[in-house]
């Protein structure tokens, strides 16, 4: 663990430097938002769709109490998308989209000897595939989060809009109830932690891996577990200290 920790900061000092043809530098950053960001619109708006619509329904399940007031499950509902899932679960699911997707193109590089051949003519290998794609992760990650935490409440009205199981009103008034503005930077701040773990990981991962192919499939199944854990650990500090 001290071994890779170590390599893994050594990698990042190369990593955060000024590029050296800075042109480049922002054609790769703009084809990796396209590739990071863009291309997970789809699993986005799926997953948080299902998710808003499965929490209503299970908040109304839980809370059948005449003693409750009605705007309960919609309180829920937004505080459970604010609080966790928008940021915290939807960054697990993203890792194993866009972290196996980085370590696998990274590894393929290394073993076909293309980083080798960058630094044979003086490129910084690790600055020119690796920076862009931390840094537009980073940029892409609190958008999807407001578009997850946005589905999810559509999702969360669909349920009232087409079922009998909670009135639409009830929800909207759960929804707006005792708003508290800072979830939302609470929940973008820690998708910026979560980015760059996810985005830094994969990359060293893939930019150490030695042998053939089969060693590509195994960093990419290391780079997606390891960036779980870190992101549940740093989710628990994150917690403490923001809240």
């Amino acid at each position: 663990m001290i071994k890779h920790f170590g390599e893994y900061c050594l990698l990042m000092t190369r990593v955060f430097r000024m590029p050296d043809r800075p042109r480049m530098f922002w054609q790769q950053y703009s084809r990796e938002l396209e590739k990071q960001g863009l291309q997970s619109l789809p699993i986005v708006i799926i997953i948080s769709l299902f998710i808003g619509a499965i929490l209503t329904i299970q908040a109304k399940t839980n809370t059948e109490n005449p003693l409750l007031p009605t705007y309960t499950v919609g309180l829920l509902t937004r505080e459970t998308l604010l609080l966790e899932f928008s940021s915290t679960i939807l960054c697990l699911i993203l890792a194993g989209k866009v972290g196996s997707n980085i370590a696998s193109e990274i590894g393929s590089m290394r073993i076909t000897e293309q980083i080798d051949a960058m630094e044979i003519m003086g490129v910084n290998s690790a600055n020119y595939l690796i920076f862009p794609k931390v840094l537009a992760f980073m940029t892409m990650m609190p958008m999807l989060v407001i578009l997850s935490t946005t589905i999810g409440l559509i999702g969360g009205w669909a349920v009232g809009q087409f079922t009998d199981i909670i009135t639409v009103a009830d929800y909207l008034l759960g929804i707006q109830y005792a708003f508290n503005p800072y979830f939302v930077w609470y929940g973008i701040i820690k998708s910026l932690f979560f980015a760059f773990i996810i985005a830094s990981l994969s990359s060293y991962y893939g930019y150490t891996v030695h042998g053939g192919a089969l060693e590509v499939g195994k960093a990419s199944t290391n780079a997606v577990v390891n960036s779980n854990i870190a992101i549940l650990l740093l989710d628990l500090v994150l917690s403490r200290l923001l809240l």
